[in-house]
């Protein structure tokens, strides 16, 4: 199994930049950038929560469980 971080694909939608969303959620570049790009192991709810907020979507929006062939 394996969890697929949507979250470029919302922020393009919304027209938000990295630096943009960093501000907004006060967490680094770096680390929304490994979120981003799915090399993160764990994300806490406070963290997705505020990047719901400031992207006004659902996590179901940003993080997508496919199944491993």
């Amino acid at each position: 199994m394996a969890i697929i971080s949507r979250l470029d694909r919302v922020m393009a939608d919304r027209k938000m930049s990295l630096n943009e969303l960093s501000e907004k959620v006060g967490i680094s570049n770096v680390n929304l950038s490994k979120l981003k790009n799915g090399r993160v192991n764990a994300v806490r709810f406070s963290t997705l929560e505020a990047i719901c907020r400031a992207l006004d979507c659902q996590p179901g929006d940003i993080l997508e469980y496919q199944e491993e062939k």
